[in-house]
């Protein structure tokens, strides 16, 4: 709660533009680093889980990569969508694959986000790629 009562006293000191990006910039720092009690105070209040910041990625994409399983969790019980895609077409269970986060693939794989990607690659060729085939199959079999 401390750190949630520094960030609001501190857009009371700049303009409301700069208050707007620094409140994402609050809320994507804390989808990379962990911290769920901010991501839960962002998100009771009403702030866009879906957001997507500067480079195209949302806050559950930042997570995934940085491997935050707990900010991964808060996220998709929020609402996040899981089949939402960056600007190069990459979801975040590609990310997870790529950092080798197993247990987030397992909870973005239930996501069924198994169509064609902007890439061209399905999440199936994509993983081949990567020299993922065996682990991608795992996680299928597990369905």
């Amino acid at each position: 709660m401390k750190i949630v009562f520094i960030i609001i006293f501190s857009l009371i000191l700049i303009t409301p533009a700069k208050a707007d990006q620094q409140l994402m910039e609050y809320f994507f720092a804390a989808a990379k680093t962990g911290e769920t009690e901010v991501l839960t105070e962002f998100l009771d209040n009403g702030f866009p889980v879906n957001l997507r910041n500067n480079k195209s990625y949302t806050a559950l994409m930042m997570a995934t990569y940085h491997g935050q399983k707990e900010a991964v969790s808060v996220l998709l019980n929020y609402g996040a969508n899981a089949c939402l895609k960056d600007k190069r077409g990459h979801t975040a269970i590609m990310g997870a694959m790529v950092k080798a986060e197993w247990g987030i693939a397992k909870m973005l794989y239930q996501k069924d986000c198994k169509q064609a990607y902007a890439t061209g690659k399905t999440l199936e060729e994509f993983a081949k790629v990567f020299g993922q085939t065996d682990k991608l199959e795992a996680l299928a079999a597990e369905q």
